[in-house]
């Protein structure tokens, strides 16, 4: 259908539009993943980085054949490794939890900072559940969606349960995943009835407690991904710390701390094989050691097994960074383990 400028423009930020992965957006105004201004100091890399917009997502509910976005980011895309569709792009899904359904991308050229997109143009008028997933490695000052005059505009479903907190790397971020929807966060997001929030830093998740303290002020959390082995220049500094902290918070929340996934070298260099599983054994130790001593809702995540056994070389588009593959074979490897551990959370169900 061809409807050329036949639409009306909303911002993202109106209702019935409803925006999750940015707990701080009604205060702040802006899609960031931190608040501007925080009580702890924000290093200045992740400062920086929390304007990627990764794990930001749109919902709602229109019987619009039609939808169309006008997007300006704050830089073009220029990552090498990565497609501008995955850093700069949109994604659109239609559908509810378990049975969301990829559609489109929108994205403009490598060097636009603005750009219009259509993203859905179907010959069908009625009411569909429409999830939009932000870029992953850029950030977004102005969106706007384009919807047909007269048609119909209301809120998503509410979420079932508190939000799940992903702390981690330029994994957890999304790098390098060819569009937004096949983060791991997100792909998870599209099988659990709750909010994401993705607090993938690029080289910079260090498990600073500085980072702890405001991870923990996020309200109605339902459980903790502790992500970041692979920026950690000292996890056994930073880690019990880490926990301990969301612990004098929250301490019946689960928190799955989760080791790094497999990374190319690790078959061809002796000294970087004994040190990743170094790092990874610890991590097992720790929570052991946490639940040993009591603390029934801290759990760990073997990272290595998140690719699969055979063929995990082949999950990379550099030997570190998932491509689409690998990204998949991680949700699909934690969504048992996050299954499980919502029944035990409080505000999991």
């Amino acid at each position: 259908m061809n409807f050329k400028d036949q639409v009306v423009w909303y911002s993202a930020q109106e209702k019935p539009f409803r925006i999750s992965g940015f707990p701080w957006l009604k205060q702040d105004k802006c899609y960031r993943r931190l608040p501007l201004k925080s009580s702890w100091a924000i290093p200045p890399a992740v400062d920086s980085l929390a304007n990627n917009t990764a794990g930001g997502q749109l919902r709602f509910q229109t019987d619009s054949p039609l939808i169309q976005l006008k997007v300006t980011l704050l830089g073009p895309s220029d990552m090498y490794h990565m497609p501008a569709t995955g850093q700069s792009g949109f994604d659109c899904y239609v559908g509810p939890v378990g049975r969301c359904c990829y559609l489109a991308t929108a994205a403009g050229k490598p060097s636009d900072v603005e750009y219009q997109a259509t993203l859905l143009n179907l010959p069908e008028k009625k009411m569909r559940l429409i999830t939009i997933y932000f870029p992953l490695y850029q950030g977004v000052k102005n969106l706007l969606l384009g919807l047909l005059p007269g048609a119909r505009l209301l809120p998503p479903p509410a979420f079932s349960g508190g939000r799940i907190i992903v702390y981690g790397t330029s994994i957890t971020q999304g790098g390098c995943a060819s569009r937004p929807g096949m983060a791991y966060t997100n792909i998870l997001s599209r099988r659990f009835n709750h909010e994401f929030i993705n607090l993938g830093f690029s080289g910079s998740g260090r498990g600073e407690p500085e980072m702890a303290r405001i991870i923990s002020e996020i309200p109605d959390p339902a459980c903790y991904f502790l992500d970041y082995q692979a920026n950690a220049p000292d996890l056994r500094a930073s880690l019990p710390e880490f926990i301990r902290i969301l612990r004098e918070k929250y301490a019946r929340i689960p928190i799955l701390v989760i080791s790094r996934i497999p990374f190319s070298r690790i078959c061809h260099e002796s000294s970087v094989r004994k040190d990743y599983f170094r790092s990874r054994n610890y991590q097992a130790r720790l929570v052991k050691k946490l639940q040993h001593h009591g603390d029934k809702f801290i759990f760990f995540q073997d990272g290595f097994r998140l690719l699969g056994k055979k063929d995990w070389q082949e999950c990379t588009v550099d030997g570190v960074h998932p491509t689409d593959l690998g990204f998949l074979r991680m949700a699909d490897n934690l969504t048992p383990v996050l299954k499980k551990i919502l029944k035990k959370s409080p505000s999991g169900r």
